[in-house]
């Protein structure tokens, strides 16, 4: 039976993994999009604690930025099973970043303006993944401190 969990659990971790490195290569890959650039507006604009981006480096640059970080983040995150400093990268750049995303429920409006809480409007179905993600790169970097103290 201890074979079977420990499988099993080999495999919950892979899963949570890709599932944290996909959509970070996938989004980031979109932010060298126009339409991404154009689709970020609202959110970085929109959000007090990440409006400096804008100034420090315009509109597409702020959406590069962003997805040179979400895809250096998902690259560390393919190394972390292996390498225990990447992994204490990529727990502490994904945590920043999933902090970040969730932070934006606080400052923009997510529930459905007709249904109100707690239906969830658009951008609140978009962000709230992120709450999942957020946990999992937190159990990233706790785990990988915890090889690179022991290692």
């Amino acid at each position: 039976m201890r074979d079977a969990s420990t499988n099993i659990l080999k495999i919950g971790r892979f899963i949570a993994l890709a599932g944290v490195v996909l959509p970070l290569l996938l989004i980031g890959g979109l932010k060298f999009t126009q339409t991404e650039v154009e689709a970020l507006k609202p959110l970085v604009g929109g959000t007090p604690w990440l409006a400096w981006l804008y100034p420090a480096f315009g509109e597409a640059g702020a959406s590069y930025f962003l997805g040179i970080v979400e895809i250096v983040t998902a690259l560390l995150l393919v190394a972390s099973p292996w390498a225990a400093r990447a992994g204490v990268a990529a727990g502490a750049l994904a945590t920043v970043t999933f902090l970040t995303t969730c932070s934006i429920m606080l400052a923009l409006p997510i529930w459905d303006p007709a249904l109100g809480f707690p239906a969830l409007g658009p951008l609140g179905s978009f962000l709230i993944k992120d709450v999942a993600l957020l946990g999992i790169a937190v159990v990233v970097l706790g785990e990988s401190l915890g090889r690179l103290h022991t290692a």
